[in-house]
């Protein structure tokens, strides 16, 4: 089937044609026909199936084509919450393209900008909200955003926005908006205890899982290398100087590894951006888009920061940190490997790790394969990197910086 038969309006026709976009993913074309139905829908699957394109093509015709369109500063018509203001924008790209030529105003809502704009253009009037729960709450509070008239729901990473603890707002949520509305939840993976979250928010909803018991793309081949903890630089230096063309997603555990392994690779002069919660929105946006752009070809990320991020050229991922969580690997590693372009996802893993790589593999299913190092390659690993050059007084140096920027914090 092709997007061309489906019953769509030709404005939003044209602009899947534009996008490149000419039959539907798998996730699409289960979903899309329950969404315009009006039914509630909880779609799983993996992460670069298209899940965005599932909701954002059918709410878009139901909006353009209803009978609530005629006036849009009668209000909002659907909310879709998103838990990372990244997600949020990105979000707002891909409805924006999809809504272009039609009646349709998307709006991204998030915090870390000034409200004052914010509020200017909600007052304008506005169709979609695309928003994060922080900014959204405060405009509610103010009574500057109403969404009495929101006929449609959607949360997006739907795991981690219940997982973060967004439950108590995501009802809080549905005591502004009307009892009869379709609501719509997608994402990645869902465990047990979310998914029992999430029925108490929705009747009756059409499951759809794409590939349940293979949770991770079949586009990525996956390795781990066992590392001690303190050698992963030298290992992460070496694979980025044998690898010039490689466009790498490096994750870490927190804010503060994410900083020094950045600067780890600023000693031997490689230059990386990096990414976490506690940067501004426009420090975020800027390394995003430089990323993107290909400015730069390395980028050192927690979790959080780039859930649900779309960089389509992401060649790599690091797995420099295991993650606390298993079913965040599935979302790290699903930043590559996207569409139909081959991704490479690498793990190093520590001795106090090993559990932790237990985990991701009973969750996954599948045992990652090992990369063997025998001593000689592991020593010359270690000799290779530039940093052996550093004096002691240096390294003592950049050590006191850091602890002072740590008790800062």
């Amino acid at each position: 089937m092709k997007f061309t038969d489906y019953p769509l309006a030709s404005e939003i026709k044209r602009s899947i044609g534009k996008l490149g976009w000419k039959r539907p993913t798998d996730i699409q074309y289960k979903a899309i026909r329950h969404i315009l139905a009006g039914e509630d829908v909880m779609g799983i699957a993996q992460t670069g199936t298209g899940k965005t394109a599932a909701f954002a093509i059918p709410v878009l015709q139901l909006i353009h084509t209803g009978k609530e369109n005629q006036r849009r500063k009668d209000g909002i018509k659907c909310l879709i919450m998103v838990p990372t203001r990244e997600l949020a924008m990105q979000l707002d790209e891909v409805f924006s393209a999809l809504a272009n030529g039609t009646r349709v105003k998307v709006f991204a809502l998030t915090g870390g900008v000034e409200q004052d704009p914010q509020i200017e253009q909600l007052q304008n009037g506005v169709d979609i909200l695309i928003a994060t729960p922080g900014r959204m709450f405060d405009l509610l509070n103010q009574k500057v955003l109403r969404l009495e008239r929101v006929n449609i729901l959607v949360l997006d990473e739907a795991d981690l926005m219940l997982d973060l603890g967004f439950i108590d707002d995501i009802r809080g949520v549905l005591g502004h908006l009307k009892m009869r509305r379709q609501t719509l939840f997608f994402s990645a993976t869902i465990n047990e205890k979310i998914k029992k979250l999430a029925y108490t928010l929705v009747k009756k909803p059409i499951r759809i899982q794409i590939s349940p018991k293979d949770p991770i793309s079949r586009n990525v081949d996956h390795s781990v290398v066992f590392i001690e903890m303190d050698d992963k630089r030298f290992f992460l230096e070496r694979f980025i100087k044998e690898n010039p063309e490689a466009k790498i997603l490096v994750f870490v555990r927190t804010r503060v590894r994410a900083e020094r392994v950045h600067k780890a690779m600023g000693r031997v002069d490689i230059p990386s951006l990096y990414l976490h919660g506690e940067l501004s929105q426009e420090d975020r946006n800027i390394a995003l888009e430089a990323f993107r752009a290909g400015e730069q070809r390395i980028m050192v990320a927690t979790d959080v920061s780039a859930r649900g991020i779309d960089i389509p050229d992401v060649t790599h991922v690091i797995n420099y940190d295991l993650p606390d969580q298993a079913d965040n690997y599935v979302h790290r590693v699903g930043r590559t490997g996207r569409g139909d372009r081959r991704g490479f996802a690498y793990t190093f893993c520590a001795p106090q790790e090993h559990d932790k790589l237990r985990a991701i593999e009973a969750y996954t299913g599948t045992e990652i394969k090992v990369v063997e190092l025998d001593r000689q390659q592991y020593k010359e690993t270690l000799h290779f990197s530039k940093t052996d050059n550093m004096n002691l007084a240096e390294l003592m140096k950049e050590a006191e910086q850091w602890e002072k920027k740590k008790k800062k914090r």
